[in-house]
């Protein structure tokens, strides 16, 4: 599993990446603080890193300044809210492997992430995932359980895909409602619950194995059996 470091100091924003980049598969660590940043790429193995342009202690040019000085080439996808021609260049030179504006799409930030993987050597782009009879074709966005394609809406093909990449670990509500929707949990709404029963209803059918199990006080479950 691919690691990726995200030094950024705004919450939301640091969310949104953290559940992208996890739900499409990374290990996904998260600093808010420039000089902690520099620590960790400096020390950590990590495939790629997702560095904000304004940051406290240590601003963002400088951390990718002194990993590159200090020999550390993980690439580096800086992401700020200055978006004229001179900042992306003084990014691009100091070292920045490319560099994305906010405000921006997560899809558009991770597939940037892929590339810079692909690129660096970081392994083929995963293509299906399986869990016993079900599979999941990442590129057409197709589930099948049998060989029997599933009629399943976006959301509920995002929460699956969540669910299948973290089979056989307990998922809170928290923890899917982050990855799933990208934003914070609202503990009074019952979105889960329904796209479970949806997903449920579609994938673990009379007379087949059930997939999804619910693991009371403590969240969902996705395993064979």
């Amino acid at each position: 599993m691919p690691r990726a470091l995200t030094i950024e100091d705004d919450t939301v924003t640091a969310g949104e990446i953290v559940a992208e980049l996890t739900r499409r598969g990374l290990a996904v660590d998260w600093t808010a603080n420039g000089r902690d940043g520099y620590e960790r790429a400096r020390d950590g193995d990590y495939d790629v890193i997702t560095l904000d342009r304004m940051l406290p202690e240590l601003d963002g040019l400088s951390v990718v300044t002194r990993l590159r000085e200090g020999g550390v080439q993980t690439p580096v996808l800086m992401i700020s809210a200055l978006s004229d021609v001179d900042e992306r260049v003084r990014g691009l030179r100091a070292g920045g492997d490319d560099y994305l504006t906010k405000p921006f799409s997560p899809d558009e930030m991770a597939a940037r992430v892929e590339v810079l993987l692909r690129r660096h050597g970081g392994g083929p782009r995963e293509t299906a995932l399986r869990v016993a009879d079900l599979e999941l074709d990442l590129i057409a966005r197709v589930a099948r359980r049998g060989g029997v394609e599933l009629e399943l809406l976006p959301t509920e093909f995002r929460l699956l895909e969540f669910l299948v990449r973290q089979s056989g670990q307990i998922l809170t509500r928290t923890m899917i409602f982050e990855a799933v929707w990208g934003y914070h949990f609202d503990p009074g709404t019952n979105v889960i619950e329904v796209h479970i029963g949806r997903l449920r209803r579609k994938i673990d059918t009379p007379g087949s194995v059930a997939l999804i199990r619910t693991v009371r006080g403590s969240g969902y479950l996705l395993e064979a059996h």
